[in-house]
């Protein structure tokens, strides 16, 4: 059975795509740590632990978030884009990128902004106009 994740990727699921390509997508996390929050997947790999990835998934994985953050940076006032990989909510590897004013913001404990379907829709364009520029 396919995660949440693939479902998001694959269009069955509504997102708020920030960037995406054949072999990764990017979208706003929906409770996100700071307006910006961005999850990068795998499309096609669906396991859940980032060093299980062949080397060829990884290291394109890690190339396409670097170019993502690069976007968020561009559309979204932080002073860092912030980088974390956890994996323990969804059976998925997913990279977190999060827009940090400070390291406070990068506490997961912490509770989760709740933003309108109109404010995510807004940083999501920017942040895909931003990457399209890239």
């Amino acid at each position: 059975m396919a995660t949440i994740f693939s479902r998001i990727a694959a269009g069955e699921i509504p997102s708020f795509k920030v960037a995406e390509s054949e072999e990764f997508y990017a979208f706003l996390d929906i409770n996100p740590m700071a307006p910006g929050h961005t999850l990068v997947i795998p499309r096609n790999v669906e396991d859940d632990y980032i060093f299980n990835l062949d080397p060829k998934t990884y290291e394109g994985l890690w190339a396409f978030a670097r170019k993502v953050a690069l976007a968020i940076k561009a559309a979204v006032p932080c002073k860092r884009v912030g980088v974390a990989v956890l994996g323990m909510e969804v059976p998925h590897t997913h990279i977190h990128l999060v827009p940090l004013q400070s390291e406070a913001d990068m506490d997961f404990r912490k509770e989760k902004l709740h933003l309108s379907p109109e404010e995510n829709k807004a940083i999501a364009e920017r942040i895909f106009q931003e990457y399209e520029k890239l």
